[in-house]
């Protein structure tokens, strides 16, 4: 099975394909883990891309699908994948349709009001790197990392006026292939502001169907 992961950032595409993986047995493959893959052992492409990087450059389209067509090609997606950060524009999506057969493409939709609560009560341990949410999973003393002791911080990322920006992005470049999906009869829309367990459930019994 070829899945591909639509949604916001903050949405829970990187939970839902977590869960995925372990019900499907198949990969979950992100293009951040590529990229760091790619630079981390110094590859051809992760050179390449390491130079657009250093200019604080996008890496151009080709390249980053080179990169994930590699990844592709691995022994362990035989079987299939889920592709969590790709396609994110509408240029990659037809290049994937050129290479691949996708059976279906799951969109977590979520409002961007709710994203920006979500993401604006994340906090992180930067000793130790463990997780909280305020509301969701709130540390047992406030602002202090159960693990470690140390003070928790708020991402540069999660900063409201980053996450309006980036979800900005998002509706521009990326949510147009919520369209591309649905003209090819590939798109599954679920409500991401159920329960963590209830959108698993729907995305499975609409893979079922």
């Amino acid at each position: 099975m070829k899945l591909i992961l639509l949604g916001a950032p903050g949405a829970g595409k990187g939970t839902q394909a977590t869960r995925l993986e372990e019900i499907f047995k198949i990969p979950h493959i992100s293009t951040g883990d590529i990229f760091r893959n790619n630079l981390k052992n110094k590859t051809p492409l992760g050179l390449k891309a390491k130079a657009y990087m250093d200019q604080g450059l996008l890496v151009p389209d080709e390249l980053t699908i080179d990169l994930v067509m590699d990844r592709l090609a691995e022994n362990d997606c035989r079987n299939g994948y889920i592709l969590d950060g790709f396609p994110r524009t509408q240029a990659q999506a037809e290049a994937l349709d050129e290479r691949v057969e996708i059976d279906a493409a799951i969109d977590v939709d979520v409002p961007d009001k709710l994203i920006v609560e979500r993401m604006a009560g994340r906090r992180v341990c930067p000793n130790c790197g463990e997780p909280y949410h305020i509301k969701y999973e709130p540390p047992k003393k406030e602002g202090i990392c159960d693990r470690c002791g140390t003070a928790l911080i708020i991402r540069e990322d999660d900063k409201p006026e980053t996450v309006l920006k980036r979800l900005d992005v998002y509706h521009e470049q990326t949510a147009p292939l919520i369209g591309h999906y649905k003209e090819a009869g590939k798109l599954i829309q679920v409500d991401g502001t159920q329960s963590v367990d209830k959108v698993t459930q729907d995305i499975v019994e609409a893979l079922k169907k």
